[in-house]
């Protein structure tokens, strides 16, 4: 079964998103709008056990951190990809190293941009039809994240909580 840790961001944020998302992301109905902590991964049910106590630890040492919402951004060239732009900081950075380096599952695939994808799998022209006016739309929220989701993907491609972990520590 596949698996990812994301943090979900507050509805006012979600709700912006969507905006967006209903008419420029195909995945608008497979899963609420997030920042991915750690990609997609594969376990059966016996790891996915030892993974959750394994994040619960993680989640543990790791106090809430800011989100902070500056920009619109895209991945284009690379891929046709829209997204709110998360100013990294520290805290992020932490929990996104310890989930994912001597982490169950294998190593990102790309560099850690944290994001909020907003439109996804446009066409060249769709793309730059639109990027320009999100970006003057632009966007600015700030908020605390205090908790993180393991999720699962369903058989018909949607992905629900399977476990959420408070961030409670000190680090």
């Amino acid at each position: 079964m596949k698996y990812g840790v994301v943090a979900f961001p507050s509805k006012k944020l979600q709700d912006l998103a969507n905006g967006y998302r209903k008419r420029y992301d195909p995945h608008y109905a497979l899963i609420t709008p997030h920042m991915t902590i750690k990609g997609v991964f594969d376990a059966d049910d016996k790891e996915i056990e030892q993974v959750a106590k394994a994040i619960q630890e993680v989640a543990s040492k790791h106090k809430p951190f800011e989100l902070n919402v500056s920009k619109v951004s895209t991945f284009a060239p690379i891929t046709n990809t829209i997204f709110f732009k998360v100013t990294v900081n520290d805290d992020i950075l932490a929990l996104h190293k310890d989930l994912n380096e001597d982490f169950f599952g294998d190593q990102p695939e790309y560099s850690f941009v944290p994001h909020i994808t907003i439109a996804q799998k446009l066409t060249s022209g769709e793309h730059d039809d639109i990027i320009g006016q999100l970006k003057m739309v632009g966007a600015d929220h700030t908020e605390m994240i205090d908790r993180i989701h393991l999720l699962y993907q369903l058989e018909d491609g949607s992905w629900t909580v399977y476990e959420t972990f408070r961030l409670d520590g000190v680090n």
